[in-house]
């Protein structure tokens, strides 16, 4: 039975072998062999990211009451705001009842390596993040200084028009379309030059007495060298004429490599053709145009080699909080964020078509669906497996499997560091815990994470297939501290639409969600029905109400204010206001981030240029109230 434990609880003997590889931009070369052999040969890659920030106020985290849509704005703000500084990543597998884990963690610190003008960075910080990583010994200067440098995949395109290098280019085809007059004068005056150049090049190789002749020859036919190899530039206006030219060059394939000029401003300025002694001689020149192009992209890239590495590895990424840590990694290192939710994830989807969201998955175990924190979780899901076991049977085995998780439990705290990582600060180990925390979920829930990625098999159990492409965040990053309370809205998890919310704000900073309510109680009689309502912030509540249609009535009412009266029409009279879903949807939309959601939502209602889209949906869109998520802020 002891291999059964050991599967079970995964003991405290596998962290001594997960030294977290510290990576920095004097070893970031030498680092990639190892990662890329390490991606290939492992079946999951956790990535865990620390920011320099994330939601400035209560409101701007992702809550229950958030759609798809609003909790993708949330985080699409975060993105764009703050930066990365270390990106921990943990290509991992299960196999034999061990986790083999290959953890990594590199400093980054984006900066204008080439030189360029661009990007421009800049970026904010939050306080309470610096103070925590420096309390973790955090090495700012080792980050400024040493971090890893990289340009995402839109940058890199833009940079490479601004380098302007040759870059090689195959010869193409005859094109099926028949050819204007200008395209065959265009054909004929380029072949001509370029067959009198051959010419020329050839007599100064079999005559090198007259230099005064070669050198006019040269001249005039615009003769260069490329390297130790001569050249000839071939101005075009067009990418048409830059067809054609390539078109017309398949005649001296055994002899000419094109390559083309970019512009500054984009497209191809000229294409230089050079000439070669042999065709071992071409081979070598190509081979020199690939190896200085490799070279050249990967001074450009930087750190995004990694992300391209597990983007073309095409394996499941495992994340605490997907939504939150792939707009990050999609803001830095593939292009700007889109603007809607579903562009988001349609691109998203070519770059990592498989992520599976950790925190969603603990939604599927009872006891870990309050937890907010991946040490907790991960102690919780130790406890939880051993009652598992003594549940089905109270044997010796069961005492020593007690004996090694109290063991486990101990280790936990340092978990992902040998003795010698001890001695100074070792970062990165979230990754590591996430990938353990995958593993000990897949026990708990009996899925069976050995079989091969590349099998549809393993992702074929509901809990990973619901947890896939996540991106509707509930759960706070475990790298926050959580100080709210988690409180109670129903027993049971109800699910409401949209339309039956409103927001309510201007009663004062002193009420509570228990005295709003017993206010509101007695002021309308569309609270005798059932209704519910929290604080989101201070300055904002939220009301649920139950029964579908109240809300608008509630609204209309109070939009008129002769059908006001009593102490709601005091309550009026003194600064309340109320909103629908759709102004607060359209304050995220607008990038409305006060610091109080009231004030946010005046905004929105006061923006007279935008227009809200009057457009039917077919299936209302619905959030879900439970017990599990809802954050009281009444005792902040």
């Amino acid at each position: 039975m002891a291999p059964l434990l050991q599967k079970r609880f995964f003991c405290s003997e596998v962290p001594k072998k997960w030294a977290v590889k510290q990576v920095t931009k004097s070893n970031f070369a030498e680092s990639m062999e190892e990662i890329k052999h390490d991606i290939s040969t492992s079946d999951f890659v956790a990535v865990s990211l620390q920011k320099t920030g994330s939601f400035s106020a209560p409101w701007h985290r992702a809550h229950p009451f958030d759609t798809a849509e609003t909790s993708y704005y949330k985080a699409k703000y975060a993105a764009e705001r703050f930066q990365i500084f270390q990106f921990a990543v943990c290509p991992f597998s299960v196999n034999a009842s061990k986790l083999v884990a290959h953890p990594y963690n590199y400093l980054l610190f984006p900066r204008d390596e080439l030189k360029l003008g661009m990007p421009s960075y800049s970026f904010s910080c939050q306080t309470s993040y610096l103070t925590s990583m420096a309390r973790e010994g955090f090495d700012f200067n080792a980050c400024i200084y040493d971090g890893i440098s990289y340009l995402s995949r839109a940058q890199e395109d833009k940079a490479k028009i601004r380098i302007g290098n040759p870059r090689p280019s195959p010869l193409i085809l005859d094109s099926t379309s028949t050819p204007s007059v200008a395209d065959a004068l265009f054909i004929e005056r380029v072949k001509s030059r370029v067959i009198q150049w051959k010419k020329t090049c050839k007599k100064t190789k079999e005559n090198t007495h007259d230099a005064l002749m070669n050198s006019l020859r040269k001249l005039i036919l615009g003769s260069e060298f490329y390297g130790s190899r001569p050249c000839i530039t071939i101005d075009v206006c067009t990418e048409r004429q830059v067809k054609l030219a390539l078109e017309m060059l398949r005649d001296f394939a055994d002899e000419l490599v094109p390559v083309l000029i970019p512009g500054r401003s984009g497209g191809t300025q000229a294409v230089r053709v050079v000439l070669t002694s042999s065709q071992e001689d071409k081979d070598l020149f190509e081979s020199e145009l690939q190896r200085l192009e490799e070279e050249e992209n990967k001074k450009v890239r930087g750190f995004r080699e990694v992300i391209d590495l597990i983007s073309a590895s095409q394996k499941p990424v495992v994340s605490y909080n997907s939504l939150n840590d792939l707009t990050f990694i999609h803001s830095k290192f593939i292009a700007p964020l889109p603007p809607t939710v579903d562009e988001f994830a349609s691109s998203l989807s070519k770059i990592f078509p498989c992520v599976l969201d950790v925190s969603h998955l603990m939604t599927f175990i009872g006891p870990l669906r309050k937890v907010t924190n991946i040490p907790v979780a991960i102690s919780s899901s130790i406890v939880i497996s051993l009652h598992q076991l003594i549940l089905k049977s109270f044997t010796k085995a069961c005492l020593i499997a007690l004996i090694e998780t109290v063991i486990d439990l101990l280790v936990m705290p340092c978990f992902g560091f040998t003795a010698a990582d001890n001695e100074g600060k070792i970062h990165g180990h979230n990754a590591v815990r996430i990938s353990h925390l995958f593993a000990k979920l897949c026990s708990i829930l009996k899925i069976d994470p050995n079989s091969n990625t590349s099998d549809s098999q393993v992702l074929s159990a509901p809990a990973l297939t619901e947890s896939t492409n996540i991106f509707n965040a509930l759960s706070t990053s475990f790298e926050e501290s959580i100080d709210e309370e988690i409180s109670v809205w129903t027993k049971s998890k109800r699910k409401v639409n949209c339309e039956q919310l409103v927001y309510l704000w201007g009663f004062g900073s002193e009420n509570t969600a228990g005295k709003l309510k017993t206010m509101l109680h007695n002021s309308h009689s569309i609270f005798s029905e059932e209704f519910d309502i929290r604080l989101v912030d201070k300055s904002c509540a939220v009301i649920v109400f139950w029964q579908p249609g109240l809300a608008e009535k509630f609204l209309d009412v109070m939009n008129n204010i002769e059908k006001i009266s009593g102490s709601l029409r005091e309550m009026v009279s003194e600064g309340l206001r109320a909103a629908s879903y759709e102004t607060y949807k359209r304050a995220c939309k607008l990038d409305i981030w006060e610091a109080n959601l009231g004030e946010s939502l005046d905004r929105a209602l006061e923006d007279s240029e935008y227009l809200i889209e009057a457009t039917p949906e077919s299936t209302p869109i619905e959030i879900s109230c439970s017990s599990d998520s809802v954050i009281n802020y009444n005792d902040l």
